[in-house]
C-alpha cells in the first residue's frame, strides 16, 4: 500500500478514528487504526468493540491496499506535522511496518496484521430516516448533561431516543436523567422515522456523533435497530451498539399541575447563581431561593466557609415560596436556555420544578429540590 494525503485531511480521519480507541486495552489491535486505500479514496476504521467509525478521507492511491498502525501514535505524528504538508504512507507488508513522510521527516511504525481487526457485523435496521445536523445536534446537546454515571444503572448511562406523541402529534424525542435531573427535548418526527425503536444511545456515542455534527447544512442518514444505531455523513459512519435496558416510563415524573410561575433572564440568573455558589460547601452546594412577589432571593449558608446573597428581579405573582437546589444543577439547567428568559414552575418546596424556555414546550427540563 501507498498514498499520499494532504496533513489536514489526514488530521481530521485520524482524529476521530483515536478518539474511539480506548486508552487502555487488553486487546492490542484495538489499540490501533485500520487503514484501507482504494481508487482515490482512504478509510480509517477504529473501534472499541461497542462503538465503530469509518472515516473516508480522499487521497493519492499509487498502491492499494490495507494495514493496521497505532491510532494514537499516527494522531500524535500528524499532528506535529507542518500545515499544509504533503505526507506519504507506504506499508512494507514483510517487514510489518508502516513509513510515514512529510517534508524532512520520517517516520517508521509497527503495524498489525489487518485479518485481526475485528469488523462490526452488519445488522437489519428497522428504520432509515434524514435529520439536518441542527436538529440532531440540539437534541444531544440539551440533554446530554443530565445523563446519569452511576454504573449501577446502567439503562441511564446514555440519551433514550424515540418516538413520542407531542403537544402537536408526533416527534422524535430525546430524554436523559440521572434522578435528579431530567431532559427531555423534542424535535420534528422525520421522514421515515415512524416505526423507529426506542434506544439508549450510550454517552460515549453522544461525544463522538457530537463531533460529526458541526456543520450546519449537513444532512445526517440514521438508521436504528433494536441493538444498533448508525449516523453517517458522506466522509464518517458512526456505528454503534446501544444500551440493553429499558428505560424508566419517565413521563411519571414530569410535573403538570406546577402552577407557582416565575420567568427569569436565564443568563442573568445562571450568573447569579454562579456567584453565590462560590462559598458553598462542595459536598452540598446548596443554594436557597426565596420567592416573593417579583423578586427573588438567592442565599448560600455554608457554616465552615460564609454566607452570599443576591436579590434579582423576576415575574413572579403567587404566594411565598422557598426552595432549595444543588447549584451545580441550576448552572446547567440554566445553560441551556437560548432565549432570553427561563421559566420555572414550582410546587411546593419538596416537588419537582419543572423548567422551560418561554412558553415553548419543546424543550423541558426538571430538577429535584434539596432540603436546605
Amino acid at each position: 500500500m501507498k498514498i499520499s494525503i494532504e496533513r489536514a485531511a489526514l488530521l481530521k480521519a485520524v482524529s476521530q478514528a483515536q478518539s474511539v480507541v480506548e486508552r487502555r486495552n487488553t486487546i492490542p489491535i484495538l489499540a490501533n487504526v485500520l487503514i484501507e486505500a482504494e481508487g482515490s479514496d482512504v478509510m480509517f476504521r477504529a473501534t472499541d468493540l461497542d462503538i465503530e467509525v469509518v472515516d473516508k478521507a480522499p487521497a493519492m492511491v499509487e498502491r492499494a491496499g490495507s494495514t493496521t498502525v497505532s491510532a494514537v501514535v499516527l494522531h500524535e505524528i500528524v499532528r506535529k506535522l507542518p500545515d499544509g504538508a504533503m505526507v506519504t504512507l507506504s506499508e512494507d507488508g514483510a517487514a510489518g511496518r508502516l513509513t510515514v513522510q512529510a517534508g524532512r521527516s520520517n517516520f517508521n511504525l509497527a503495524t498489525l496484521p489487518k485479518e485481526d481487526f475485528p469488523v462490526m457485523a452488519s445488522s437489519e435496521y428497522a428504520s432509515n430516516f434524514s435529520a439536518p445536523a441542527p436538529v440532531l445536534r440540539r437534541l444531544f446537546d440539551k440533554s446530554k448533561f443530565a445523563i446519569s454515571t452511576e454504573e449501577t444503572r446502567y439503562y441511564l448511562n446514555g440519551v433514550y431516543m424515540h418516538v413520542a406523541e407531542g403537544e402537536g402529534g408526533r416527534v422524535l424525542r430525546c430524554v436523559a436523567t440521572d434522578g435528579h435531573r431530567l431532559a427531555r427535548i423534542d424535535a420534528d418526527l422525520p421522514e421515515g422515522a415512524e416505526a423507529m425503536p426506542g434506544v439508549i444511545v450510550p454517552r460515549k456515542t453522544v461525544g463522538e456523533l457530537r463531533k460529526l455534527l458541526d456543520d450546519d447544512d449537513l444532512v445526517v442518514a440514521v438508521s436504528v435497530s433494536e441493538t444498533k444505531v448508525r449516523f453517517a455523513t458522506p466522509q464518517i459512519t458512526l456505528t454503534s451498539k446501544v444500551i440493553d435496558g429499558t428505560f424508566p416510563d419517565y413521563s411519571r415524573v414530569i410535573p403538570t399541575n406546577n402552577t407557582r410561575r416565575m420567568e427569569v433572564d436565564a443568563a442573568e440568573f445562571a450568573k447569579a447563581v454562579d456567584r453565590v455558589a462560590t462559598v458553598s460547601s462542595e459536598r452540598s452546594r446548596a443554594v436557597k431561593l426565596s420567592l416573593d412577589e417579583d423578586r427573588l432571593i438567592l442565599s448560600v449558608n455554608a457554616p465552615d466557609s460564609g454566607a452570599a446573597e443576591e436579590e434579582l428581579a423576576v415575574a413572579y405573582g403567587d404566594e411565598r415560596l422557598e426552595i432549595g437546589f444543588n447549584a451545580k444543577y441550576l448552572l446547567e439547567i440554566a445553560s441551556q436556555v437560548d432565549r432570553e428568559n427561563a421559566v420555572f414552575l414550582f410546587n411546593s418546596s419538596g416537588d419537582p420544578t419543572l423548567m422551560r424556555e418561554g412558553n415553548d414546550l419543546s424543550a423541558v427540563y426538571v430538577v429535584m429540590p434539596m432540603r436546605v
